[in-house]
C-alpha cells in the first residue's frame, strides 16, 4: 500500500516542478524578464531600467527571410510610439564574427540593435527558432510574445499589441 502512495507523490511532485519551470520559461507571458547587453553603437540595454515604458525586443539573424521581413514594420511602429514611450531592440542571433553585416543591415533601421552573444544577463534566453519578439509592459512583464509561425507582424498587428500598453498608465513608482 505504501508502494503506490510514494510512486503516486513522486508523480505529483513531479508534474508540480514541472509546471512551476514551464512558468517561469524564458519570456513568458505575465512573467518578468532581465536583458542587459551593450547596443551596437556601445550604449548599454537594460531592460530593468526602462520600467515605465513599453519595450519590444525582437530576436532576429541576417540569414533569416522571416525576419527580414518583418523588420520594417518594427521599424515604421518603432518610428510612430517611441515619442509616446516605446523602446526597442533588435537582438541578432547571427555570430559574433558576423557583426558587420549586421551593422549594415541596421543601417537602415532607426531602432537600436544588439549581440545575442554580448548579453550579460539574458532570461530570454537562446530563441528555439527565429524570428521571436517579445511586448513588455509599463509594468515590466511580458505582455506578448509572438513568433512567425503563429502571428504574422505587421505594422497593424503590432500597433494593436502596442497602442493599449502605451495607453496604460506609467505603474507608481515607489519611493
Amino acid at each position: 500500500m505504501r508502494k503506490p502512495m510514494l510512486f503516486a507523490a513522486l508523480i505529483a511532485i513531479t508534474v508540480f516542478a514541472h509546471a512551476a519551470t514551464a512558468a517561469l520559461a524564458a519570456g513568458a507571458v505575465g512573467e518578468t524578464a532581465a536583458l542587459t547587453v551593450p547596443e551596437l553603437d556601445g550604449q548599454t540595454f537594460d531592460l530593468a531600467a526602462l520600467r515605465g515604458r513599453v519595450v519590444i525586443v525582437n530576436f532576429w539573424a541576417t540569414w533569416c527571410p522571416p525576419c527580414r521581413k518583418e523588420m520594417p514594420a518594427l521599424d515604421a511602429v518603432y518610428r510612430r510610439f517611441h515619442p509616446q514611450g516605446l523602446e526597442m531592440l533588435g537582438v541578432s542571433a547571427d555570430r559574433p564574427r558576423d557583426r558587420s553585416e549586421v551593422e549594415q543591415v541596421m543601417k537602415s533601421f532607426n531602432y537600436p540593435a544588439a549581440m545575442l552573444d554580448d548579453a550579460t544577463s539574458n532570461d530570454f534566453g537562446s530563441p528555439a527558432a527565429l524570428p521571436v519578439t517579445y511586448v513588455i509592459g509599463r509594468d515590466g512583464l511580458v505582455r506578448a510574445r509572438l513568433t512567425s509561425d503563429q502571428t504574422s507582424i505587421t505594422e497593424a498587428s503590432l500597433t494593436a499589441i502596442v497602442a493599449p500598453l502605451l495607453d496604460a498608465k506609467a505603474p507608481a513608482r515607489e519611493h
